[in-house]
This record gives structure tokens, sequence and C-alpha cells, in this order.
């Protein structure tokens, strides 16, 4: 096992940095060590099978989409490729076994990743949210260099760990509301996410956190990356800065107990809602049944989600949650089978 060294730099002081350590403005602080211990040492998580396969195959992704198209390929909780403009992006992606620290202990994932490694097409960019092991995994960020030499584009703080594992990486760090011409079209604006950051017990936030906002030839596109919802604040002011959004890649996962997991995880409810602040055309939601980080049954979210969107009238054709090698094609639809369908399948699994 190997954690990184603290980070020590000093950032520009702003409304969510005092320097040294970054925080959110505005809402709830994470739960501190000892509630998350007290949780821990007394939790009672539900039971997931060991396996939770998805209903699609394996993706064999073009080597490129060009026009005014986008192609999403879900990869698996967080972890999506986006290809437009000519260029193909990932964002948060993990193709390990385990999202820990070393892979011979911590939460091993129920099914396989939707685009096995070697099948990916040349990464130009790789987007990073924040330093939590189930977004950013050693291994992968480490074979992507290798294979592919891409851009990492990164909050402020992530650099110098990504460096310290590869000191030739091509990584660039960036603050809230910065935007990166990543191609002819296409841009990225680091956004406000209501979360925190650690690798080990003394660096917690000491490194930045954000969501992306995307502006592509389809579109504006939104991945959450993980958040809280905050109230909706962050979404409502990227729907004023960006206008509605084609695509919102929103996490619906770990979620319970809410008393620890509300500052830095929406629950179905919440990502409905921040749908419905983004005007967004299509909703995929993410991070659930793939690692077991938190209480809440594996197939929660959808029973959640398909209560949230009657609640608000949101037709379901509209958010869909993900399944590893699930694929959206922009301007067109989500090719997805009904969450009614792998509700049932995961009541079988169980």
């Amino acid at each position: 096992m190997s954690l990184p060294r603290l980070t020590s730099s000093r950032h520009p002081v702003s409304d969510h940095c005092d320097g040294r350590r970054f925080f959110n403005p505005s809402g709830l602080p994470p739960a501190g060590l000892k509630a998350i211990w007290d949780w821990r040492r007394n939790a009672d998580p539900a039971a997931w099978p060991e396996r939770f396969e998805s209903p699609y195959p394996l993706d064999t992704p073009p080597e490129r989409v060009t026009g005014e198209r986008l192609r999403l390929t879900h990869i698996g909780h967080a972890g999506n490729l986006l290809q437009t403009a000519g260029v193909n992006v990932l964002v948060d992606p993990h193709f390990s076994e385990r999202c820990s620290p070393s892979q011979r202990f911590g939460p091993m994932r129920h099914a396989a990743p939707g685009i096995a490694f070697e099948a990916l097409p040349p990464i130009d960019v790789v987007l990073v949210s924040h330093s939590h092991y189930d977004h950013m995994d050693r291994a992968t960020l480490k074979q992507l260099h290798d294979a592919h030499a891409p851009r990492f584009v990164v909050p402020l703080g992530v650099d110098r760990i990504v460096r310290g594992w590869r000191r030739k990486a091509r990584v660039e760090a960036h603050d809230w509301h910065d935007q990166v011409a990543l191609g002819d079209g296409l841009s990225v604006t680091l956004w406000p996410a209501h979360h925190w950051s650690a690798r080990g017990v003394l660096d917690r936030r000491k490194t930045l956190w954000a969501s992306f906002a995307l502006q592509t030839p389809a579109g504006f596109v939104f991945h959450a990356g993980d958040t809280g919802f905050n109230a909706g604040r962050d979404y409502a002011a990227a729907r004023e800065a960006f206008g509605p959004a084609a695509l919102a890649i929103l996490p619906i996962g770990a979620y319970e107990p809410r008393a620890i997991m509300k500052p830095q995880h929406q629950e179905p409810d919440e990502a409905v809602r921040g749908a419905r602040l983004l005007e967004a055309a299509l909703s995929v939601g993410v991070h659930w049944g793939y690692w077991q980080l938190t209480d809440e049954a594996i197939d929660d979210p959808l029973r959640r989600l398909d209560a949230a969107l009657s609640r608000w009238s949101h037709p379901p054709e509209r958010f869909r949650a993900a399944r590893p090698g699930m694929v959206v094609d922009l301007p067109a639809a989500i090719d997805a089978p009904a969450t009614e369908r792998l509700a049932r399948e995961a009541a079988e699994a169980r």
C-alpha cells in the first residue's frame, strides 16, 4: 500500500479556500472522523449479491465521433467515456477490482467495466473530479498515462498526486469556474460541487473537488462527478451560466445513512430535482450498483428513482439509471432497458 505525501503547497485564497484547505462555501461540512468511525463500527448494511452484472454487452467504441454528435459509454460507478468533436474524454475512469489504497482489501466491484481497457479508443483527455478512491484510481491513471499519454485536467492540488505517480504526466490543475479548451468546439468548465477530498486521514480537503460543465457540439453536458444536493444551488447556477443541459450525468447512489452522507452524496429524489433545475433533456443516473460504499440495498436507488420520477411528474424516458456498457447517443436517445426490468433483475440476484 502506498499513500500520497500530504499536500503542503499553498493555494489562492478564495470563497472556497483558506490558502491550505478547501471548503464548501455554503451548505453542510462533511462528517467528522468520529462520526464516520461510529457509523462504520455500528453499521448494518444491506446484503449485496456477489455479482450484479449489467444487461448490456461490453461496448466497443468507435475510434472517433465527429460532427454535432456525442456518444457516451458508461464504464461503471462515475466513470464515463465521452466522444465528441473528434476528441475522446474519460471522466473519473476506474478499471481496478477494488476502490481502495490497496488491491488486497476494500470494496470489490460487483460488475465488469462497460468497456475493456484494451478496447478503449485513443484517449485524449482524462477529467478527474476529486481524489477519493472510487473516482481517482492510481493504477488506472498510471495505465492510461503509459498507454495513451493523455492530458489530465484536474482540480487544484490533484495534479501533485498525479505527478507523484507519473512524473512526466501532462497534468494541469484548475480552480472552480476555470474554462479549459479541449478541442475545436469542445471545452470544459470546472464547476462547484458540494463534496470534500482525501486519500488518507491527514490530508482531508487539501485538494479541490469539482463537477464538469462541458460545452460540446451536441450541447451543454453536465457531469456532476460526486456531490451533495446543497439545495440545488450549483445546478441552478450551471443552468443560468450555460443554458438547459442536453445531457446530465448525475449520482443517484451511496446515500445511506443520510446523517453521514447528505453533505456529500445526493439521493435519487435530489438527483431528479437537479435534472429539473438543469432543465436536462436527458439524464443518466450513475454512482450506484458497482461498489458497496454505504448501507442501502443494491437496487434501492432504482426504487427511489422510480418514486421520484413519479413524484415530480418527470418523464421516465428522460432519466435512466446507467449500467456498465450503456450507450447514449446525442442528439438521439438512451439505449436503455426500463428501470423496472433492472429492479427485477436486482431482486432476483439477491
